[in-house]
């Protein structure tokens, strides 16, 4: 009983600092599970600040001007890919956080595909909280060494 009793005592101490750890990494999460979502999508606009927002309106900008040509964003920034497996990608995902005032990273570790070494994934989320809410400011690569704000968008170039 005294077992029972001291689990109970070391679970409520740890949940809240698990329930503080968790808004940062929920705001990534959303864009993995329960399927990916294309985070240049418009309707998920709100869920980012500047200055990915930029590159944002540069990519919409070229996809107007360009509607027969593929736009600035040509692959899932969140992913580091075009391909993956949402079962394999939801079963491997893990996110880890570090929250400093009103800046955080979170880290996300995932494969793509149940095999092979070159699916897996490293991705860092830098996320600012703003009005109360997480939003996504940049999103990093180390799998393969790019940061999405400082991809090149150049929406007035005339289709090749």
């Amino acid at each position: 009983m005294r077992l029972i009793v001291l689990a109970a005592a070391a679970m409520s101490v740890a949940l809240p600092a698990v329930a503080l750890a968790g808004p940062a990494s929920n705001a990534v999460k959303f864009f993995y599970v329960p399927e990916v979502k294309f985070e240049a999508d418009a309707k998920y606009r709100d869920r980012f600040t500047d200055p990915v927002t930029k590159l944002f309106d540069l990519n919409d900008k070229a996809s107007k001007n360009n509607p027969d040509e593929v736009a600035c964003i040509d692959f899932d920034p969140g992913l580091d890919a075009q391909d993956f497996d949402q079962k394999t990608l939801a079963k491997t995902l893990k996110l880890a956080e570090t929250v400093n005032g009103d800046n955080a990273e979170v880290t996300a570790t995932f494969n793509l595909f149940p095999e092979g070494d070159d699916s897996k994934r490293e991705m860092v989320w830098a996320l600012k909280k703003v009005d109360g809410k997480w939003k996504v400011a940049d999103i990093t690569s180390k799998t393969s060494n790019w940061k999405l704000s400082a991809l090149e968008c150049m929406p007035d170039k005339a289709p090749e």
